[in-house]
């Protein structure tokens, strides 16, 4: 980004949660865990141990999350991960409501290569709650036309961009996943704070940790409201 690019940033939005030991998780991944390897008193510096999964927090999903062959974290162009967003605003649905391509029709014509289709269901707000697994999902036969439109990222504010699998439910195969992911794609969960995000302009940055072939990685996501 250029400065004459740089003085165009009117706002940043924080769209992360932040990562401690009560960091909810998608049932059955492991838990965070953040826990003094140094301290000041001891040894003169503080150092900190982390140990989670690769999908903990706000995180970005790589193919290789679900395609065998698919591109692993590090492997993946970093245009994926910053670029112009659209913001499709689908507050007000029901729990484990199916999100149709009707749904995204208001911003159906913004849809385009290198642009990121940013999901805002307000389901954030069941953060560290047991509603969170309810939220509303994308079907399978949306996000194919949403990669027909040529976007390659997808984010949202919610565990997962495919319904959440509870304990006892039977299994599924996460249509939505497999369509942006095998396109190539990414996906962006466990976004927070979307509200906050004005209108107009707005450049959305997704970078993930650079772990060497993993399935996705956490990211610190922000958005830039531009003038």
């Amino acid at each position: 980004m250029s400065s004459s690019d740089a003085s165009r940033i009117r706002r940043i939005v924080d769209l992360s949660h932040p990562l401690d030991d009560a960091t909810p998780v998608y049932p059955g991944d492991p838990v965070a865990r953040f826990t003094p390897a140094a301290t000041l008193a001891a040894d003169g510096y503080n150092l900190l141990h982390v140990r989670m999964g690769s999908q903990t927090g706000t995180h970005v999903d790589a193919p290789f999350h679900f395609l065998d062959g698919g591109a692993r974290i590090d492997e993946l162009p970093l245009q994926l991960f910053l670029g112009p967003g659209v913001v499709a605003d689908l507050r007000g649905l029901d729990p484990r409501q199916p999100i149709e391509w009707g749904q995204l029709a208001p911003c159906a014509d913004r849809l385009a290569p290198g642009r990121m289709l940013v999901l805002h269901t307000g389901w954030d707000v069941h953060w560290g709650t047991d509603a969170y697994a309810d939220h509303p999902f994308l079907t399978g036969s949306a996000a194919a036309r949403v990669v027909a439109a040529g976007v390659r990222t997808v984010a949202l504010d919610a565990p997962s961009l495919d319904e959440t699998v509870v304990t006892g439910a039977p299994p599924h195969d996460f249509p939505a996943h497999r369509a942006v992911l095998g396109a190539g794609g990414v996906i962006v969960e466990n976004l927070r704070n979307l509200a906050a995000v004005g209108a107009g302009d707005l450049l959305f940055s997704v970078l993930p940790l650079r772990f060497t072939g993993a399935d996705g990685a956490p990211v610190r996501a922000v958005a830039f409201e531009l003038v």
